[in-house]
């Protein structure tokens, strides 16, 4: 598999959450967006799971938006935060409330351990695919030619870092979150272990 072979969706909503997103993510977290849609689009693809790829886009681009000053909620968690702006976006999109819904649970259970796969395919895909990017589980689940022209066409930038500070700081503010589970179980050391960033 070779990374044009993914289907990436050309439509006014995916054109214009990837316009949100480089709008208002650092260039490290939107690569982040982008080669999270793009490991989860290639894992469907390997595994032959079936998938909406524009709500999986969306999803993608907008999953860490909760991490950014501009949409970083003070009451809820980042993930929860980023359902929110993904719903109102897609509002504004025109997609049905039932479609507004489908984003925010994708973009919510993308922090879970697991997602069932035939509960919630895209929830399923952006959980593995950010695990991948962030603290590198299972790589070995994608070809490594692959994952090397990923990441050359779609450069880490330091993500490792600035995502480690992130998640640290909505960990000490919002203890009892996922994020602050995270950072009690050592979420930092297994990004600073990540493989693809050797």
């Amino acid at each position: 598999m070779r990374l044009a072979d993914i289907v990436i969706p050309e439509t006014p909503a995916a054109r214009a959450a990837l316009e949100a997103a480089t709008a208002y993510c650092s260039p490290a977290l939107l690569g982040h967006s982008i080669r999270s849609y793009l490991w989860a689009a290639a894992y469907a693809e390997l595994n032959g799971i079936a998938f909406d790829a524009e709500l999986l886009y969306v999803s993608a681009m907008f999953h860490d938006i909760g991490l950014v000053a501009e949409f970083d909620s003070h009451t809820v968690p980042f993930e929860e935060a980023g359902g929110h702006v993904a719903w109102i976006f897609c509002a504004g999109a025109g997609w049905p409330v039932e479609r507004r819904v489908r984003a925010s649970e994708v973009i919510i259970r993308h922090m879970w351990d697991e997602v069932d796969v035939a509960e919630d395919p895209e929830g399923h895909l952006l959980e593995l695919s950010t695990g991948l990017d962030i603290s590198g589980r299972n790589p070995q689940a994608w070809p490594e030619d692959l994952r090397a022209e990923v990441l050359a066409r779609h450069p880490r930038l330091g993500i490792a870092g600035e995502f480690t500070a992130c998640i640290q700081n909505q960990g000490e503010r919002k203890p009892d979150s996922l994020a602050g589970g995270f950072v009690r179980g050592g979420v930092a050391a297994r990004i600073a272990a990540n493989p693809l960033d050797r």
